[in-house]
Formats: structure tokens, C-alpha cells, sequence
């Protein structure tokens, strides 16, 4: 899922792809909360809809040989267990020639939980090495630029 950037507690005017999910009963730690580990699992999957799952539905290539070179969380806010949505939001902040940066926002309609940001590296599996992105792949990431 799509939309564009609105609201005065977010960070840059991307498009954004949001990824809408339920918090895990399991995802709670001893404090009540999500514990800081789960947000990497957060952050994973709304990649993998944003760059293989969405493009496939949308019929595009998904990416492929993406490997993450590094992450940085900053926990704004606890998140507790509940029923309603929680969602990540993901754009991209920069592109070059073979990786690119992501940043995200773990929320609601109320809250900014987590802001994140990944370097992502274009890899090709098979020479094992790191590369640099396709046309059509920089096409792709420049839509949420």
C-alpha cells in the first residue's frame, strides 16, 4: 500500500509504502511492551512488502539481491499490545549507484513509536559480490525518493 506523505509529526515529504500490521501477543517483553528486537522484524517485513510482495501485485519485477549493510533505531515511545493497527512507513532518503537508504516510521494515527533508517546494498547472489541497480530497479526506488 501507497500514500503520500501527510501530517505535521512526519519526517519529509516522500510517497511513502505503508505496511499496516497487529502487534503480536509474543512480541511483548517482562516490560509490557514491544521489546526492541521485534522492531527489526517489523522493519523486515515491511521491506519485503515494499520490494517484493507490492511490485509482484502491482505486476513489476520485484527487487532482488538486496542485502541490509546497516541499521539505527530511535525508540520514541513504548508500543503496547492491542487491537488496533500499528504501521510502518518506508521511503527512500537516498539512491546511488548500488545501494540506496530507507527510512521508516513504526506508528499509528497518534504516535511515532520508531523512526529507523537501513543502508541497503544491490547484490548478485550467484557472484557473491555487491552490484550496481538496474534501470528499472532505480526507477522503482525513485518513486519513493
Amino acid at each position: 500500500m501507497v500514500q503520500p506523505a501527510l501530517g505535521a509529526d512526519r519526517l519529509g515529504e516522500s510517497r511513502r509504502h505503508v505496511h499496516e500490521f497487529h502487534v503480536r501477543f509474543g512480541d511483548i517483553d517482562v516490560l509490557g511492551h514491544v521489546n526492541n528486537c521485534r522492531y527489526l522484524t517489523y522493519l523486515e517485513d515491511a521491506r519485503i512488502a515494499m520490494f517484493r510482495l507490492d511490485p509482484q501485485r502491482e505486476g513489476r519485477e520485484p527487487l532482488h539481491g538486496l542485502v541490509v549493510a546497516r541499521h539505527e533505531i530511535d525508540y520514541r515511545r513504548p508500543l503496547l499490545f492491542g487491537p488496533d493497527l500499528v504501521r510502518v512507513e518506508t521511503w527512500v532518503t537516498e539512491l546511488r549507484a548500488g545501494s540506496f537508504s530507507v527510512a521508516y516510521e513504526v506508528r499509528d494515527d497518534e504516535h511515532v513509536y520508531v523512526r529507523a533508517s537501513s543502508v541497503i546494498v544491490a547484490y548478485d547472489l550467484e557472484k557473491t559480490r555487491a552490484r550496481r541497480f538496474r534501470d528499472d530497479e532505480l526507477a522503482f526506488l525513485r518513486e519513493y525518493q
